[in-house]
């Protein structure tokens, strides 16, 4: 016999994400950022802060973005100035990722946008570290290729 919906940790899980995910958009959407934009523009500022430079293939992996779509979003991080891609010297055909002055002003505004978003929608949760121990080994999990 199925599931009843509200006992499928899948189906609540799925609901829980569009939810959370409306939160972090309109928590974006007055600094102008997508969501997925936050995400590079983040990433690339939190390894740029760290001494990398990376480039696209090495933030998509970071990120967990397919490689293709990091390339065009970066475009578009790079017309609104907040993201370069410098041709690397070692190999012509990869592009260097590092964050402007602007762009890393944006990310950390965005990072404290997307951390209150966070509080509040997991605010009713009684122990947060209980849902992080629960979600690294799914979130591990999800970044290898199935059988």
């Amino acid at each position: 016999m199925p599931l009843d919906p509200a006992d499928s940790p899948g189906f609540l899980l799925w609901h829980a994400t569009l939810r959370w995910q409306r939160g972090i958009a309109a928590a974006l959407a007055p600094l102008g950022l997508t969501h997925v934009q936050f995400v590079l523009l983040a990433t690339t500022w939190w390894l740029n802060s760290r001494g990398e430079d990376p480039n696209q293939l090495a933030l998509a992996r970071q990120a967990g973005t397919d490689v293709k779509m990091t390339s065009q979003v970066l475009r578009k991080l790079e017309t609104k100035g907040l993201i370069q891609r410098d041709v690397d010297a070692a190999d012509t055909r990869a592009r260097r990722l590092p964050v402007t002055g602007r762009g890393a002003e944006l990310a950390v505004r965005a990072l404290a946008a997307v951390d209150a978003a966070d509080a509040e929608f997991f605010r009713p949760l009684p122990d947060s570290a209980a849902l992080l121990a629960m979600l690294r080994p799914l979130a591990q999990h999800s970044s290898r290729r199935p059988r």
